[in-house]
């Protein structure tokens, strides 16, 4: 019978995986959760530690990959030297077929006119499908990345049953290229041309030197998360139909 958690339980695992390394936290969640657990993953060049740690230790797990259409071609082309090479299990997400029409009509102006609208249709509702029937997640996100992601949690509860783990959630900038220095991990193609956080290409654009590494993320909108990590992703369904109207109305103006 799978072992189930109360909140108590899993309250007492983070403050005591503080003191874990990230593979003691990834070995837990598998031999707690496998089959029924994945990792997602953007494929960044700050991704690289989990999915390596992941590839050695559970290979067979599912790393889901949010496949927008609006990835830069190198981000593509990347994941598919990495799947390749490190024998991962990627799975690809794609948005609900019932939106291929409003993308079809507004999908060159959905990124610039309504970034929270094109992040659910194309991150929160597939990661939402794919996650259904699992145990655990596994995400890379870090607290030194944003102000919502400082308050996370290595191992959090979610509202659904679903158990969200972090096992890099204490590491910072510097720990991530200490590992990738030691493991001689090989980076994004894009890093050296600027881009320290990738996304989707029409919200992505390089920083200056000095600045925030998500500086460069959906920049002069004052967002900062595609809405993985956020109350976004207790948000329910959307009807096409009403979003087309909406979206309309946010033309015009």
């Amino acid at each position: 019978m799978a072992q189930t958690f109360t909140h108590q339980e899993i309250a007492d695992l983070a403050e005591a995986f503080e003191q874990h390394t990230p593979q003691q936290i990834i070995i837990w969640a598998v031999e707690n959760f496998a089959p029924n657990i994945a990792l997602s993953s953007s494929f960044q060049t700050q991704s690289l530690p989990l999915l390596h740690m992941v590839s050695r230790i559970h290979p067979a797990m599912r790393i889901f990959f949010l496949n927008t259409g609006y990835h830069f071609w190198d981000t593509l082309i990347f994941r598919e030297q990495l799947t390749r090479e490190w024998n991962l299990n990627v799975v690809d997400l794609y948005r609900d077929a019932r939106w291929e029409l409003f993308r079809r009509n507004f999908g060159r102006e959905l990124p610039r006119v309504d970034p929270n609208l094109c992040c659910f249709i194309h991150k929160v509702q597939p990661m939402q499908r794919a996650l259904d029937g699992l145990r655990a997640w596994i995400t890379g996100i870090r607290r030194d990345q944003t102000k919502t992601r400082a308050q996370a949690r290595i191992v959090e509860l979610q509202e659904d049953g679903l158990i969200k783990v972090n096992p890099l959630l204490n590491w910072r900038k510097a720990d991530v290229e200490a590992y990738r220095a030691l493991h001689r991990l090989p980076e994004h193609p894009l890093l050296q041309k600027g881009y320290r956080s990738i996304g989707c290409a029409p919200c992505t654009q390089p920083v200056r030197p000095g600045e925030d590494e998500r500086a460069g993320r959906w920049a002069g909108t004052g967002k900062t998360e595609c809405g993985l990590h956020t109350e976004m992703f207790q948000q329910k369904d959307l009807d096409p139909e009403e979003a087309r109207k909406k979206f309309l109305v946010k033309i015009e103006f």
